[in-house]
């Protein structure tokens, strides 16, 4: 739904929380999609997905190889494994297992839970995450490859509460089963990154690894929750409980860009999201996200995106779906 124009200077104000503000400005969506049972000597390629995958084990063990990530990665009974890197990948019960074609599959399947092999020792449940194609860069910006959180880990308490839920669900299929669905599997999300966060110190620099840093927290709380105030590195260092040089010292050192650039990053991103699905004119939007003419909220989108605003609007507009 539009907003209207008189909106945007509420709307430029987001919330206290950067992480959620990025999953929602990237409009990720967790989507349950089947999964297979299996036993014995098994093996099967997935295609290289369009979007993440993600799979739960509910039952067995198996090893995953990715495409290009060198040695396999075991993955047990109650494990949560998101892979956002576009490589295909097979999981198999032996890696001298010959790999069936995954599209095939599923494709000539009669059930949402094709059978492999002989027995079923072996039990998954898989989907994707849906991210808006113009906000797609965003979370490819933020993630890793592989994400993997392991049962037995302090972080998967949650996790194995939630595949228990899920399986609960299919087996049940009571009313109202594909939004529970829905709504459990975004929680997997949000845990499994919540969980891949409590290594950020261990993460490379980059937005993961700012969202996971206590230190600048208050920093990026103020710029998400205020983007069209004019910051100044002293303001942030001093909510920080940090000196102006230690602070733009270690943001860096964590986000990969200094305090003021994160700041013009979000902005640029808010301004797409605007430009996309907005109504408001450009020098309302300008405004709102803190400059003080519109030639200069052009002059920053150009040279961040590549492309003037008009220019972003109208091919934005021109990629809509008809009707």
């Amino acid at each position: 739904m539009l907003e209207r124009p008189e909106n945007m200077r509420d709307r430029s104000k987001m919330s206290d929380d950067p992480f959620s503000d990025i999953l929602r400005l990237a409009n990720a969506r967790s989507v349950l999609s089947g999964g297979f049972t299996a036993g014995g000597s098994w093996a099967i390629r997935v295609p290289a997905p369009e979007n993440i995958k993600f799979f739960a084990l509910v039952k067995g063990g198996c090893q995953l190889r990715i495409d290009g990530e060198g040695a396999p990665v075991r993955v047990e009974e109650g494990d949560v494994v998101f892979i956002s890197a576009q490589r295909s990948f097979v999981l198999s019960s032996d890696p001298r297992a010959i790999p069936k074609d995954g599209t095939r599959v599923f494709a000539t399947s009669t059930t949402r839970f094709p059978k492999l092999g002989e027995g079923e020792d072996f039990f998954l449940l898989g989907g994707h995450v849906r991210i808006d194609a113009a906000s797609s860069g965003l979370l490819e910006e933020l993630l890793p490859s592989l994400m993997h959180v392991r049962a037995a880990s302090p972080q998967a308490t949650m996790l194995n509460w939630l595949i228990d839920r899920l399986v609960h669900e299919h087996e049940t299929n009571l009313s109202g089963v594909s939004l529970a669905s829905e709504l459990l599997v975004q929680l997997m999300l949000v845990q499994t990154l919540r969980a891949h966060l409590a290594t950020a110190s261990t993460l490379p620099a980059g937005w993961l690894r700012a969202m996971g840093d206590q230190r600048i927290a208050p920093a990026l709380r103020l710029m998400h929750r205020e983007p069209g105030h004019p910051w100044r590195l002293e303001e942030l260092a001093k909510a920080s409980a940090m000196s102006r040089t230690n602070f733009a010292v270690h943001f860096k050192s964590v986000a990969g860009v200094s305090p003021l650039a994160y700041l013009t990053a979000w902005r640029m991103r808010l301004a797409q999201r605007g430009l996309r699905d907005e109504d408001a004119s450009i020098a309302e939007l300008a405004r709102s996200l803190g400059y003080t003419s519109e030639s200069a909220f052009s002059n920053a989108f150009k040279r961040v995106t590549g492309r003037a605003p008009k220019h972003y609007r109208s091919a934005a507009k021109a990629a809509r779906p008809s009707g």
